[in-house]
């Protein structure tokens, strides 16, 4: 990003109009950092949370903490409620409809299909493997779907809150995030996948 410099006037003459900026104290540029700074005054998300003191300092470091540890357990949430809607899915109640084939007649039929014998324990079985011809569409679900989409949003929301804490390129906001982060998955890491 090129921003004027604020010591040169700037003279435009566009078609008899003269754009001269000599005031420029009163146009609000944002700057964006691209080394990492300790300042204890910079701002989070607007310039109405610029902290002032130490204390209010203080203060958006541990909001940025308990941020991270709230992103770790809308992950794990979300985790577990796939796994119940799943679950539950699953526990369905299937009706056979008359003039269809059976599942079991399908299986027996099913070229994809392999006889074969399972042992355990010393105990034979003959069991039918079956091979997975194409993937299942799981159905739209008003129970299911519309939370799907908040917990997903939310998430969302949380992480871009994260991502934009650290682009500030404050030290302290970057640590925080950090220790938020080690925090939540140290309560609750093992409840989700290592894919966020």
């Amino acid at each position: 990003m090129l921003a004027p410099r604020h010591d040169m006037d700037m003279d435009m003459d566009m078609g008899g109009m003269n754009m001269s900026d000599t005031n420029t104290s009163s146009t609000h540029e944002a700057v964006m950092n691209s080394v990492f700074q300790n300042s204890t005054t910079t701002s989070l998300y607007s310039d109405a949370w610029t902290p002032k003191t130490a204390a209010a300092y203080a203060g958006t470091i541990i909001f940025l903490i308990i941020l991270g540890i709230t992103f770790r357990l809308l992950l794990a949430g979300k985790t577990l409620a796939e796994e119940r809607w799943l679950d539950a899915e699953m526990k369905r109640r299937y009706v056979v409809v008359q003039g269809k084939i059976p599942v079991a007649e399908q299986v027996s039929t099913d070229s994809l299909s392999k006889k074969m014998t399972l042992t355990e324990n010393g105990v034979e079985e003959d069991v039918m493997v079956v091979q997975k011809k194409k993937s299942h569409l799981r159905p739209w679900r008003m129970s299911v779907d519309p939370l799907r989409a908040v917990l997903d949003t939310c998430i969302a929301g949380v992480s871009y809150l994260l991502m934009l804490a650290v682009m500030t390129m404050n030290v302290g906001y970057f640590m925080a995030v950090l220790a938020g982060t080690f925090v939540g998955s140290l309560l609750v890491g093992r409840f989700y996948s290592a894919e966020h």
